[in-house]
């Protein structure tokens, strides 16, 4: 289209329509792929260290276990034994509470993507209702 003049006409507007559409749709699903790629990463983060902290978590209570069976050996090795169990059966659903609660995204894997779109359907709203006054 090196003709300086701009086609006219409804098929060259409709063209123009679809050209916008696709270029809106395309930078839609770029959004989209960054936010999921964004979540992958934050993912797989949030496990690695999890992983980290529950190998080196077991390693020390089970030195801890230890240590504190040696300490009470002569009279109270099954009471420390018992109460060591209860602490860590109480400790470990406090922290899959905080796991649970820390890996929930409040706000969707996709907000970013969604309010563009409402974003866009206003805009579009308001455009309409601009032409038809």
């Amino acid at each position: 289209m090196s003709d300086p003049v701009q086609e006219r006409g409804l098929l060259a507007s409709l063209r123009r329509l679809l050209s916008t559409a696709l270029e809106i749709a395309q930078v839609r699903l770029e959004l989209l792929g960054t936010e999921i790629e964004l979540e992958k990463r934050r993912l797989f983060d949030g496990l690695l260290w999890g992983a980290v902290a529950l190998l080196v978590l077991g390693l020390g209570l089970a030195l801890l276990c230890g240590f504190v069976v040696l300490l009470f050996w002569d009279g109270y090795r099954v009471a420390a034994a018992g109460v060591m169990a209860l602490v860590f059966l109480v400790a470990s659903g406090l922290l899959m509470r905080e796991a649970r609660r820390r890996l929930h995204s409040p706000t969707g894997l996709i907000s970013t993507s969604v309010s563009e779109l409402k974003r866009d359907l206003v805009g579009l709203k308001a455009s309409g209702q601009h032409e038809q006054q």
